[in-house]
C-alpha cells in the first residue's frame, strides 16, 4: 500500500458531529479520502471487519477488540456532564425499575454498557433488557434508551415522566466526563500509512476547533434536520466536546475498568493505547 492510495474514513451521520463534520466537508477535498457515513454500531462493525481505516467508533468498541486498534490523539465525542443527545425514557425512577422491561438502542453499544452500568453498579437495580430492532416495542417496555438524533426528537415529545441524561449521570456518580466515542485506526493502517495518518488527524482537530467557532452558523444550518430551533440546536452542541484531554482519558479508563470487572470488555483494553505516530 502506498501513500497515494485512498482511506476509508469513518463518521458518524448524527447532528452530534456537525461541528466538525461540517467544516471537513466545506474545508477537505482529498478524493483519496473516502467517507462513509453510518451509525456508530454499523461503523464498529466496518472497521472490525477491515473495511475502513479509520474512523469514529462507540468507545466499546475498542474495549472489545483493543489489539486491533490505536486511539488518535486529541479527539472524541464526549462530555463533561450531560451530553444532550443520550437519554433513558422511562415511566418510573430508575431505582423503580428492578425487573421491568427497558428496551435499549441498536446503535450505540457504549450506551447499551453504560446504561447497564448506571442501573447496576450505581442503582443496584436489575432491570430485563431488550434490543430495539430485535421484536421489542418500545410500549411494551417501561423504559426506552435513545441516542443521537432520535434522542433530541423524543425528548420534544411527551410521553416519559423520567428523563436521564446518561453523561449527567456518570459524572455526578464518578466526577469524570464521559467518553461516548473515539477515532480509532487500524493497526495495520498505523504501520503502513503513518504520513496520511498525521495529515488527517491535523485536519480533524482542525476541523473540530473551527467548528465550535461557528457555532452559531452551523447550528442554524443543520437543526432542520432533527428538527429544532436553532438556538435549541446551539446550546445542544454546546454541550458536545471533540478533545481527549487527560481528565477524557480518565473517564475512558473508568468506564473500561466497569466494562472489564463485568466481563463486557477485554482486559487488555487498559492501558488505553494512544496513537503516537501523529505526534
Amino acid at each position: 500500500m502506498t501513500e497515494r492510495e485512498g482511506v476509508r474514513i469513518g463518521m458518524v451521520n448524527f447532528i452530534n458531529t456537525a461541528a466538525l463534520y461540517e467544516v471537513w466537508k466545506e474545508t477537505v477535498h482529498n478524493p483519496a479520502w473516502q467517507v462513509v457515513e453510518a451509525a456508530p454500531a454499523e461503523l464498529n462493525h466496518m472497521l472490525a471487519r477491515g473495511e475502513l481505516d479509520l474512523g469514529i467508533v462507540s468507545s466499546h468498541e475498542y474495549a472489545d477488540h483493543p489489539g486491533l486498534y490505536q486511539i488518535l490523539p486529541g479527539l472524541s465525542i464526549s462530555s463533561t456532564g450531560a451530553v444532550g443527545s443520550v437519554f433513558l425514557f422511562s415511566r418510573f425512577a430508575p431505582e423503580e425499575l428492578d425487573g421491568k422491561r427497558v428496551c435499549l438502542s441498536s446503535q450505540s453499544k457504549t450506551s447499551n454498557g453504560l446504561i447497564k452500568i448506571i442501573f447496576e453498579d450505581f442503582y443496584d437495580v436489575r432491570p430485563v433488557y431488550c434490543l430495539a430492532g430485535d421484536g421489542a416495542e418500545t410500549s411494551d417496555c417501561q423504559a426506552v434508551l435513545a441516542i443521537g438524533d432520535q434522542a433530541l426528537r423524543m425528548k420534544g415529545e411527551a410521553g416519559f415522566p423520567y428523563v436521564l441524561d446518561l453523561g449527567d449521570v456518570w459524572q455526578r456518580r464518578t466526577t469524570l466526563p464521559f467518553v461516548f466515542a473515539v477515532w480509532a485506526v487500524s493497526e495495520r493502517f498505523v504501520a503502513r500509512r503513518s504520513a496520511c495518518l498525521r495529515e488527517i488527524h491535523r485536519q480533524l482537530v482542525r476541523c473540530a476547533q473551527e467548528g465550535r467557532d461557528r457555532l452559531p452558523e452551523i447550528s442554524s444550518r443543520v437543526a432542520p434536520r432533527i428538527p429544532m430551533a436553532p438556538q435549541d440546536c446551539r446550546r445542544y452542541l454546546q454541550g458536545i466536546e471533540f478533545d481527549l484531554g487527560p481528565d477524557k482519558l480518565r473517564g475512558l479508563e473508568a468506564f473500561y475498568q466497569y466494562l472489564i470487572r463485568r466481563g463486557e470488555a477485554m482486559p487488555q483494553a487498559l492501558p488505553v493505547k494512544i496513537c503516537t505516530t501523529v505526534a
